[in-house]
């Protein structure tokens, strides 16, 4: 969310950020919402001093016997009672209408961030690793023979309709390696706390990351109102929301691996085949807070502990800095990393990693106690996927394939597949 002050000040810097996001302005709604309360509060002040001016005048003319004078002043105390009274519920209406406003409004880009209508004015900023050669055509993950047996749509079907999978046998086992792996080398190596979080959450938390209220229909709602959580983000965040924390504890670090529910809204026909687009699936999210002079600095280290787990694995990959009419709705800026894949002979995203400023700090209200003491600040937050379980798995099958349906493994699963370093035809592992 926005500080108000930053809009009252510089309206017109501020719809050119968000002009740079394909938006129309919305600063002259803001501020007559804006005015319109703050005359509000200012009429209802100055009703507070007539009523007290009144008040206590009714004592001195009744003492005087002036009943005349002291009729007048008690109806005068009556009518600025009432007065104050509508004043403050109005100005009660407008804050709601403006905050309900500002809630809608994205968050602005960096400056640093390409301008770009979409996907196709992103800029590459580099590619590490080098795309396996094949002396065959490779094959999209759920076309491996190997993977054939272990990776079952039509069940998931049955079970629950389309955009679902059951993952079983090997194939179950190397999703599982992949989401221990990925823990083990972010709380040993790269100094994140390992948390295990709820996914159903209440509005507060989803509206606190900026799900909400716009973006309610990409997720999914139970009966009784918990909403199921699209990334492990909305909690994580969260655990310092309405907090003042200490300076001395920042920055912190989590990550958590969780289960994962999108209803994909708008995504009809993408990538209908395969495992890649799910309704249901597992990620390893990473989130900082921060300071706000830190979070530059953790975005870019945020994005090497996602590119450092793609490196182990031995897969290529680029990333790109996204341009600002690509961009999340709650982020300043992001790095999407893309991972090749063989079978559809291009790199598909499978890490975004965002820095937010204060723009989720202050849906949450998340503040810091600078050293030495001084006025609270509000965090600064970033989030990361480290990586995408799923998507991860499709890249080692792709990668890793063979001609005869096999599929060599990474050699930092291996120690948690028992040593064995292959995934046969058949669907075992050797």
């Amino acid at each position: 969310m926005h500080d108000i002050r930053a809009i009252r000040e510089n309206p017109a810097d501020f719809d050119a950020a968000l002009a740079r996001r394909g938006l129309d302005p919305v600063s002259p709604a803001v501020l007559d919402i804006d005015t319109a309360r703050r005359t509000c509060i200012q009429s209802a002040e100055e009703a507070k001093a007539a009523q007290n001016a009144a008040s206590r005048e009714v004592g001195a003319a009744k003492a005087r016997g002036d009943e005349a004078e002291f009729e007048r002043l008690r109806a005068l105390v009556a009518a600025k009672k009432a007065d104050i009274a509508r004043l403050e519920e109005e100005a009660r209406a407008q804050d709601a209408r403006l905050r309900d406003l500002l809630l809608t409004i994205p968050n602005l880009p960096l400056a640093d961030v390409p301008d770009g209508a979409d996907e196709a004015e992103n800029v590459e900023l580099y590619r590490r690793g080098a795309p396996p050669a094949f002396d065959f055509t490779p094959r999209e993950h759920f076309e491996i023979a190997g993977v054939a047996a272990g990776m079952d749509f039509e069940t998931a079907a049955k079970l629950s309709g389309a955009r679902f999978v059951v993952l079983s046998g090997v194939v179950a086992r190397i999703h599982r390696a992949l989401a221990q792996f990925m823990l083990d080398v972010h709380t040993t190596e790269n100094g994140l706390q390992e948390t295990w979080t709820p996914v159903l959450v209440r509005d507060e938390m989803m509206l606190g990351t900026g799900q909400l209220p716009k973006f309610g229909e990409d997720s999914y709602r139970t009966t009784n109102g918990w909403w199921l959580v699209p990334t492990a983000e909305v909690t994580l965040t969260n655990i310092v929301a309405g907090e003042i924390v200490e300076a001395a504890t920042l920055p912190r670090r989590y990550v958590a691996h969780t289960q994962c529910f999108r209803s994909e809204a708008g995504s009809a026909g993408k990538d209908t085949r395969g495992m890649l687009r799910q309704h249901q699936f597992e990620k390893v999210e990473m989130v900082s807070i921060t300071a706000p002079g830190d979070s530059a600095a953790e975005h870019a280290r945020m994005t090497a502990c996602a590119e450092g787990i793609l490196e182990r694995l031995g897969l290529a990959w680029r990333t790109v800095v996204l341009c600002t009419g690509d961009m999340g709705f709650g982020a300043q800026k992001t790095h999407d990393i893309e991972v090749w894949l063989p079978g559809q002979n291009s790199y598909r995203e499978i890490s975004s990693v965002s820095t937010c400023g204060d723009f989720q700090a202050r849906r949450m209200n998340a503040r810091f106690r600078p050293e030495g003491g001084g006025k609270p600040e509000f965090v600064h937050t970033l989030n990361g996927s480290g990586l995408a379980v799923g998507r991860c798995l499709i890249a080692v099958l792709e990668n890793g394939q063979r001609a005869d349906g096999s599929v060599l493994l990474p050699e930092a699963l291996h120690p948690y597949l028992g040593g064995r370093t292959t995934l046969t035809p058949e669907g075992q592992l050797a």
